[in-house]
C-alpha cells in the first residue's frame, strides 16, 4: 500500500511540475525567473528556454514532464487557430474583462484549450495593475463549465491583491485556496505561495496572511508546519499571528504543541510580547503547573517587559486555586508595588480562593478591601461569598447578602440562585428552596442541573415524593436531560417511603437510557431490596455489578449482612464478612457494628463479644454505636455486670455515650430491680445537655412500674407529655394494669380518664 501512495505521490509531483514550467521557471529554490512573466505589451507565450545552467539536463523530473506534455499534446484539444488569443493586447484584454465580453471568441478559445489553467493564470499576470479586473476574471473564470483554477492561479491572484492593498479579498482567496479539496497529494500552499511570490514585489506580510488563515480556520497542524517553513525561509510571521495560534491550542489543551510553537518563537527571534506570556502563563496556571508559570513571569520581567493585570490576576488566580494562598498574597502586594492597580477581577479571584479553602474572614477581608478602594462588587462577587456563607451554614448572612446584592441593582444569575436553593435544601427548608425556584423562574433564568437536582435530593430525603415526580417532569419538559445524581436521589426517596416498585422501574428507564449505574445508586438499590429480605435479587445485583466491571465495597456487602440476620441466616450473614476479608475490602466500622447488633438479637452474645475483641485485627476501632449494640445485647441477655463494665470502658477511652447507650443500660438496670442506678444515669444524661426521647420515657416510666414505683412512674409520664411525646397505647395500658394489680384502683380510674381525655387510648 506503501508503495502505491509513494508511486502516485510520485507522479502527482511530475504532474505538479509541468505545470510550472509554463510558468515558472525555478532557477534555484528560492528564486522565481523572471523571464517566464509575461511582456506587458502582448500575450506571446513563446516557451521560455529552460537549458540554462543545467537545469533541464540535470532533472529527470522535468524530462519526464516535457515527455508527458509532447504525449499530451499530441491528443489534447487543440484551438482554433481562428479563435487564437495569443496575439491580443493588453487593451483588448482589459476591454473585454471591463465589459464582461465574456462571449468573445477569444475568451471562449481559452477555455476550449487544455492549457486554459496556465493562459489563466497568465492573464492575471498581465492584470497585475489592475487587481480589481483580476479579481473579477478570476471569479468569472471559477464559473466554467469544467474549469477548475491551479493553485498558482489562486496564489498569484493573492500576490497581486494584497500588493494592492485589498487585503479582505485576498484572505478569502487564501481561505479558498486552503479549504479547496482538489488539491494533488505532496501539495503545500506555502510552497505554491513562495514560487509565485515574484509575480509583485512582495512582502513577507502575505506569507502571514496565509499562517494566520490556517490558525483562524483551526488548522493548526498545518499552521505549524506553515511556521516551519517560514522559518526556514526567513519570512517569520507577526507576533500577533503567533499569539493566535498559542491561544488556540491552550483553549484546545494542546500543552506539548504550545510549548513548542512558543520555543520555536524565541529561536526564531521572533520577540515574544506581553500578550504572548500571558497566554503561555495561563495555560500553565490551568494545568497546576505553577513552577512554569512563575518561570515564565520572571523570564518575562528579564526581557524588560512588564507584567500587566491580566498577568497578575492569572497568577493570583492559579496559586490560589491549588491553596496556595500564601503565594497568591504575595503576588498581590507584588502587583501593587509594580503600581498596578488590581481591579474587580483580582479581587473576585482572591476571594473565591480564600473561600474555596474555608478562609471565610480573609475573604471578607478582601471583600471590604475592593468596596473601600471604590471598587464595585460585581454579580461574582456576591455570588461567591454567598455560596461560602451557604456551605459555613450561614443561611442568615447569605439571606443578608442576596438582599443587598439587589438592593445594589445587581441581579442574581443562575449560580447564586443555585446555592441558595441547594444550602436550603440541605437545611430541610423546602418550601424556602422552592419558592427560590419560582423567584428564578419568573426573572428568566432557567434551572439548571445543578438547582433541579439539588430540589429533588431535598424533596426525596423528605419522603415528598409527588413533589419530586412533579420537579422532575418539569425537567424533562425544560429538556433538561436527568443525570445519574438525579435517578439516584429519586430511587433512594422510593426506597424510603416503601415504595420499591417504583424504585426499580426508575432503574430499568434508567438503563434503557444507557445511564450507566454507579457504585452509589447500585449501593442503593441493594440497601432498599436488603430492607424487604429480596436476597436473591441482592445477589443477581451484585453478578450485574460484576459484568460491569464494579467491585462492590463494604457500603454494600454491610446491608446485606444486616438482611441476613434478620432473615435469622445468621452463617450467611457471618460468611458476608469473610468475603469481605478475601476480596481485601477494608472493614469499616460500620460493618462490625451491625455484626455486633445482629449476633446479640440472635441471642449470640459471647460471638458477639468475640468479634468485638476481634475489631483491632481488622485495624478498626469500636465507636459508641459498636459499644451502644454490645451493651444493649447484654442487657437484654441478663449479662447487666458486663454491660456496666462496657459502659465505664467506653468512658475510660473518652468516648461519650449518646442516648441511645443511656437507654439500653437505663433499660437493663430497670429490669434487673436497679431504679436508682437507672435514676442515676437518667441525671447523668441531663447533666450531658442528652434529651430523653420517646424510647427512653417509655422505658423509664415502664420500668418503674415494673419495680412498684408507681410515684416516679407517674412523674416521668407527666414529665414525657409535658415535653410534646405523646406516649403509645401499650405504655399506657402497661401503666393502668400496673396500678390495678397494686390496688390503685382510685388512681388508675383517675389516670385512665386523663389518658381517654387527651386521646392517648380509646374506650371500647
Amino acid at each position: 500500500m506503501k508503495l502505491i501512495e509513494a508511486v502516485f505521490c510520485f507522479f502527482s509531483k511530475m504532474l505538479f511540475s509541468l505545470r510550472s514550467l509554463f510558468f515558472i521557471n525555478r532557477r534555484t529554490l528560492h528564486r522565481v525567473s523572471p523571464s517566464l512573466l509575461i511582456n506587458p505589451s502582448h500575450f506571446s507565450f513563446t516557451q521560455p528556454s529552460i537549458l540554462s545552467n543545467g537545469t533541464f539536463i540535470s532533472c529527470p523530473l522535468i524530462w519526464f514532464t516535457c515527455f508527458f506534455y509532447i504525449i499530451r499534446s499530441q491528443f489534447g484539444t487543440r484551438t482554433n487557430p481562428n479563435n487564437s488569443f495569443q496575439n491580443i493586447d493588453r487593451d483588448s484584454m482589459h476591454k473585454i474583462i471591463l465589459l464582461e465580453q465574456w462571449d468573445d471568441p477569444n475568451i471562449v478559445g481559452l477555455f476550449d484549450s487544455a492549457l486554459a489553467p496556465i493562459w489563466v493564470s497568465r492573464v492575471l499576470v498581465q492584470l497585475k495593475q489592475e487587481p480589481k479586473l483580476a479579481l473579477k476574471f478570476f471569479k468569472w473564470a471559477k464559473t466554467r463549465a469544467g474549469f477548475s483554477h491551479t493553485a498558482e492561479s489562486f496564489c498569484i491572484l493573492v500576490h497581486i491583491l494584497y500588493y494592492s492593498r485589498m487585503y479582505f479579498d485576498a484572505n478569502n482567496t487564501l481561505k479558498e485556496l486552503i479549504l479547496s479539496n482538489w488539491s494533488l497529494p505532496g501539495f503545500d500552499a506555502f510552497d505554491v505561495l513562495w514560487s509565485t511570490r515574484n509575480v509583485c514585489v512582495y512582502g513577507f506580510g502575505v506569507f502571514d496572511a496565509l499562517f494566520s488563515n490556517f490558525v483562524e480556520l483551526g488548522m493548526l497542524e498545518e499552521a505549524n508546519e506553515c511556521f516551519s517553513k517560514m522559518r526556514r525561509f526567513r519570512v517569520l510571521p507577526k507576533v500577533r499571528s503567533c499569539n493566535a495560534l498559542l491561544h488556540r491550542l491552550s483553549k484546545l489543551g494542546k500543552g506539548d504543541m504550545s510549548r513548542n510553537v512558543f520555543k520555536d518563537m524565541i529561536g526564531a527571534g521572533i520577540a515574544p510580547s506581553v500578550f504572548t506570556y500571558n497566554i503561555m502563563i495561563d495555560y500553565m496556571c490551568k494545568e497546576g503547573d505553577l513552577e512554569t508559570a512563575r518561570s515564565l513571569y520572571e523570564q518575562m520581567k528579564q526581557r524588560g517587559l512588564d507584567p500587566d493585570i491580566v498577568t497578575y490576576n492569572t497568577l493570583i488566580d492559579g496559586y490560589g486555586k491549588v491553596g496556595l494562598l500564601d503565594d497568591s498574597r504575595c503576588i498581590f502586594e507584588e502587583m501593587k508595588d509594580a503600581a498596578c492597580e488590581p481591579d474587580v477581577i483580582t479581587y473576585n479571584a482572591l476571594i473565591n480562593c480564600f473561600c474555596k479553602f474555608e478562609k471565610l474572614p480573609e475573604s471578607f477581608k478582601f471583600f471590604h478591601e475592593m468596596r473601600t478602594k471604590g471598587l464595585k462588587p460585581n454579580v461574582v462577587t456576591y455570588s461567591t461569598l454567598i455560596d461560602a456563607l451557604c456551605k459555613e451554614g450561614m443561611m442568615q448572612h447569605a439571606v443578608k447578602f442576596f438582599v443587598d446584592m439587589r438592593r445594589v441593582g445587581l441581579f442574581p444569575n443562575e449560580f447564586t440562585y443555585t446555592s441558595l436553593i441547594d444550602a436550603n435544601c440541605k437545611a430541610g427548608n423546602l418550601n424556602d428552596a422552592l419558592k427560590l425556584g419560582n423567584e428564578m423562574l419568573q426573572a428568566g433564568i432557567q434551572l439548571n442541573i445543578v438547582t433541579y437536582t439539588s430540589i429533588l435530593d431535598g424533596l426525596c430525603e423528605e419522603g415528598r415524593m409527588k413533589e419530586a415526580e412533579e420537579v422532575f417532569w418539569a425537567m424533562l419538559k425544560a429538556e433538561v436531560t436527568p443525570n445519574k445524581h438525579m435517578y439516584t436521589a429519586l430511587i433512594h426517596g422510593y426506597i424510603k417511603v416503601n415504595k420499591l416498585e417504583n424504585a426499580m422501574n426508575l432503574f430499568k428507564e434508567m438503563q434503557e437510557k444507557n445511564v450507566k449505574a454507579d457504585l452509589l445508586l447500585y449501593g442503593t438499590i441493594i440497601w432498599g431490596l436488603c430492607s424487604q429480605s429480596k436476597l436473591e435479587e441482592c445477589k443477581l445485583l451484585l453478578s450485574e455489578m460484576k459484568e460491569c466491571s464494579l467491585s462492590a465495597n463494604a457500603v454494600i456487602y454491610t446491608p446485606l449482612m444486616d438482611a441476613y440476620f434478620k432473615a435469622g441466616k445468621t452463617t450467611e450473614a457471618l460468611n458476608v464478612l469473610c468475603k469481605i476479608r478475601d476480596l481485601g475490602i477494608e472493614v469499616t466500622v460500620v460493618t462490625f457494628c451491625v455484626l455486633v447488633n445482629g449476633l446479640c438479637k440472635r441471642g449470640l452474645v459471647q460471638e458477639a463479644i468475640d468479634y468485638f475483641g476481634k475489631m483491632a485485627d481488622f485495624h478498626v476501632e469500636p465507636n459508641v454505636a459498636v459499644y451502644t449494640a454490645l451493651i444493649d445485647g447484654l442487657c437484654k441477655n441478663n449479662c447487666i455486670e458486663a454491660a456496666k463494665k462496657l459502659f465505664d470502658e467506653m468512658l475510660e477511652k473518652d468516648l461519650y455515650p449518646d442516648k441511645f447507650a443511656y437507654t439500653a443500660l437505663i433499660d437493663g438496670n430497670l429490669k434487673h430491680g436497679n431504679f436508682q442506678e437507672a435514676l442515676n444515669l437518667r441525671n447523668r444524661m441531663a447533666e450531658a445537655g442528652i434529651n430523653l426521647d420517646s424510647h427512653a420515657y417509655t422505658s423509664l416510666v415502664w420500668g418503674l412500674a415494673q419495680c412498684g414505683q408507681l410515684q416516679l412512674a407517674r412523674t416521668f409520664f407527666k414529665e414525657m407529655i409535658s415535653e410534646g411525646i405523646v406516649p403509645d397505647e401499650i405504655l399506657c395500658r402497661s401503666l393502668l394494669k400496673k396500678h390495678h394489680e397494686l390496688g390503685n384502683i382510685y388512681e388508675a380510674v383517675e389516670l385512665l380518664n386523663e389518658m381517654v381525655e387527651r386521646g392517648f387510648i380509646k374506650v371500647l
